[in-house]
């Protein structure tokens, strides 16, 4: 059995990620997460969804980009959200 790098639990269902030639092992995506996803910027959450990428950074939202004085960047298509008849 191995054991998780992010909590130390050891595990016969353990997993491992590679990612830019270096491997990870963890025992859930939890751990996973928490060890390999980026962080917003702004509010520090884990992006696990789309997230944006703007100057080189990474955001949870539009939101939190334009706290950090991108504002060009929007959560929503100018249809407001609004389906087509």
């Amino acid at each position: 059995m191995t054991a998780c790098e992010c909590c130390g639990n050891t595990y016969d269902k353990a997993f491992e990620i590679s990612i830019g030639g270096t491997t990870h092992t963890f025992d859930s995506f939890q751990c996973a997460i928490n060890v390999l996803a980026p962080r917003c910027l702004h509010c520090k959450v884990p992006i696990i969804g789309q997230g944006m990428e703007a100057r080189g950074q990474y955001f949870c939202c539009a939101h939190c980009a334009r706290q950090a004085g991108i504002q060009e960047v929007v959560d929503r298509a100018p249809d407001r959200g609004v389906a087509a008849p």
